[in-house]
This record gives structure tokens, C-alpha cells and sequence, in this order.
């Protein structure tokens, strides 16, 4: 789904994978319309704090992100959406758009981050359309191996060809 209007495009996790070059992990967005792949390189605490999520796991105390989202809520504001908003230097850059009282306010944040929050907020993810260009995100439309077509496409293309979160 697109919003031609801010040309955002709804994405969702597809799932968390190791880099085969480098182990470093990778969350995988996707465009459900368009089986577009979007990659992007994450640190090991945030594909931790991603994967709980998926997996349904509850921890005896609040994660970073648990307290962030009990935090916001406790303040009376609400997580509306998460945009993966821009690409510079090999780097991704994400807005947390959260509504408080009558304002809407938009707070810079990693995507690995704003991902993780938004998980545990039941808010939608999205991705600029000029970002996926950018990051020449690789569609996997029609192609019965995802999984194999994936791995084969990032032993190939570099960190600096995507995007690369640094720790």
C-alpha cells in the first residue's frame, strides 16, 4: 500500500538474517504489494530486541524499547508510524511519528530502532519511495526462491551499495 501523497510505502518484516560476509544482522522489510526487498544492517542488540518481538517472547524486565513505548504512553502519546525517511552515506535515517495531545511530532531515530519500537507499538512501517530507489532495493516478484535469491543478491552487492547501519 501506498500513500502517493508522501510517497510512502508500507512495508513489513519479512525477518532478520545474518550477512553472509560479515555475520552482521540485517532486518529484511518488505513491500507486500510489490515484493520489494529492502535490507537494512542492524547491531546485534537491535535484532535481539527485534526477534523477541517476532517470536513472541515476553522478558521478566522492560527492554529499552519496552520502557520507550510504556514511556510515551504514560505521557499520553501514541506511535502512529514509523518512516524509513532517508539514505545518506551508506546510512539510514528513520522518523517515529508520534501524536500527543493535539500535535503530531515527528523524532529522528536508527531504524533499527524506530523498527523495534514499532513492533511493540502496533504501528505500521513505512518506506519513502525515494529511498527504496536509492538503496536499489531488489524485487523478488514471481521468484519461487526468495530465501536463495536473497542470500545469492547480498554475497554480491556491499554494505555501501544499501545502506549500512554502524555501530
Amino acid at each position: 500500500m501506498t500513500d502517493a501523497s508522501s510517497g510512502e510505502v508500507r512495508m513489513e518484516i519479512k525477518g532478520l538474517m545474518l550477512d553472509p560476509t560479515s555475520n552482521v544482522p540485517i532486518v529484511i522489510l518488505r513491500d507486500a504489494a510489490s515484493q520489494l526487498l529492502l535490507p537494512i544492517w542492524i547491531g546485534v542488540f537491535e535484532a535481539n530486541a527485534i526477534a523477541l518481538r517476532l517470536e513472541g517472547v515476553e522478558t521478566p524486565r522492560p527492554m529499552t524499547h519496552d520502557l520507550l513505548r510504556s514511556t510515551l504512553e504514560q505521557l499520553g502519546a501514541t506511535v502512529r508510524k514509523i518512516v524509513i525517511c532517508d539514505l545518506k552515506e551508506s546510512t539510514f535515517f528513520a522518523l517515529i511519528h508520534v501524536a500527543v495531545r493535539d500535535q503530531e511530532l515527528a523524532i529522528d531515530s536508527r531504524p533499527s530502532d524506530a523498527i523495534a519500537l514499532a513492533l511493540r507499538s502496533d504501528a505500521p512501517i513505512y518506506a519513502l519511495r525515494h529511498v527504496l530507489e536509492k538503496a536499489r532495493a531488489i524485487d523478488l516478484a514471481g521468484d519461487p526462491s526468495d530465501e536463495e535469491r536473497l542470500k545469492k543478491w547480498l554475497e554480491e552487492i556491499g554494505p555501501e551499495d544499501l545502506g549500512k547501519y554502524t555501530m
